[in-house]
């Protein structure tokens, strides 16, 4: 065994005592941020600088104030709080942006460093920059009404059921009339709302709509496109909008231990090629889902991309380490050249919730 002189030790000690003592020293005074990233939507150039709000709390013992502010663009500008704090008094910093920089999404960085060591925070402004339409006519092609809209239809994309989904739409008033954002009113489903975002959309100028669908309300899965009106009191007509969304289930994360515990849906085969067949044969194909999880899993919907297709299966539930056929026909009448199918399995598997298997052929 080799010994250690005790001066030595002595030394070694001291050190690590030393380190120790350091280490505690290094501890130093966190702000706690209420938010540490503003998402200021669709920003259009007219609306001017638009100005995102970070409140912060000291929360230690040493005095604190603000020493530098750096942003990473010229298109933002800061104010802050300046006075020196003492443990629980809050402070704001404003970051104001200005939305003729640039066009599309933004991003922006603002680091924050305090007069004490290790106090340097990191926050985030973003946001989608649209400016102004040198031709409107071009830009708005879409005319319903007296509005102009860039697209004819609404994409609001994938919504999950745990939060509604926002879409920002910008509109160009073609008209006489100013559109007023307490006249708007609104016809359509219930898990589907349209505001007004500006408080008026005057003539030969655009503001925002706001679309927001709640997957939960909507209550089913899948693709859908639905159509609302939307009518300004004093005005003549409505104005229909067809609205595009992805419905997808949520499902909160979980540890990988608990991997193998969820139900798992594997779908075999993922592909099937019918080759060459006629327009006027009917077909008729087999896959076979199976649950290698040890839950149950529940099949919650099948859905193909074509009213050509017909979907059925036994049942909409299968135990641990069960199979079922789900059976496919498709009915080609009509169709002609390369065709492909796409069918979708909604499910309660976590880790895979919508799975996609393809139907392929060659229609003569």
């Amino acid at each position: 065994m080799i010994r250690i002189p005790k001066n030595l030790f002595a030394l070694l000690l001291l050190c690590f005592i030393t380190q120790l003592t350091q280490a505690q020293d290094t501890i130093v005074p966190k702000l706690i941020w209420a938010v540490n990233k503003v998402d200021l939507g669709t920003v259009l150039e007219e609306q001017g600088p638009q100005v995102a709000e970070f409140e912060f709390t000291h929360t230690q013992d040493s005095l604190f104030y603000i020493e530098t502010v750096v942003t990473d663009c010229g298109c933002t500008t800061v104010e802050y709080t300046q006075d020196t704090l003492v443990v629980g008094e809050s402070g704001t910093l404003q970051v104001s942006f200005d939305p003729s920089s640039g066009a599309g999404f933004f991003s922006r960085m603002i680091v924050v460093k305090g007069n004490l060591q290790g106090v340097q925070d990191t926050l985030y402004i973003e946001g989608n920059a649209i400016p102004r339409a040198s031709d409107p006519e071009g830009t708005y092609r879409t005319r319903k009404g007296d509005l102009g809209f860039r697209l004819e239809k609404i994409n609001v994309g994938e919504v999950f059921t745990n939060v509604p989904k926002l879409k920002e739409v910008e509109v160009y008033n073609f008209g006489d009339t100013p559109f007023y954002k307490d006249s708007l009113q609104f016809i359509g489903p219930e898990y589907i709302q349209v505001a007004q975002l500006t408080d008026s959309i005057m003539p030969n100028d655009r503001g925002l709509l706001q679309v927001a669908y709640d997957g939960a309300m909507k209550n089913d899965l899948g693709y859908f496109e639905d159509q609302v009106s939307l009518t300004w009191k004093d005005s003549t007509g409505f104005i229909a909008l067809n609205v595009l969304a992805d419905v997808f289930e949520y499902y909160a994360p979980f540890s990988k231990d608990d991997l193998n515990q969820v139900p798992q849906l594997v779908i075999e085969p993922r592909e099937i090629d019918l080759k060459t067949i006629k327009s006027t044969s009917i077909q008729q194909k087999e896959v076979m889902l199976t649950n290698k999880g040890r839950q149950v899993l529940e099949i919650k919907k099948v859905q193909g991309n074509c009213d050509c297709l017909r979907l059925e299966m036994p049942k909409t539930t299968l135990d641990p380490g069960e199979s079922m056929v789900l059976k496919l026909v498709f009915d080609p009448v009509g169709r002609k050249g390369i065709d492909q199918r796409n069918i979708y399995v909604f499910s309660n598997d976590p880790v895979n919730p919508v799975q996609l298997f393809l139907l392929k052929s060659r229609v003569e």
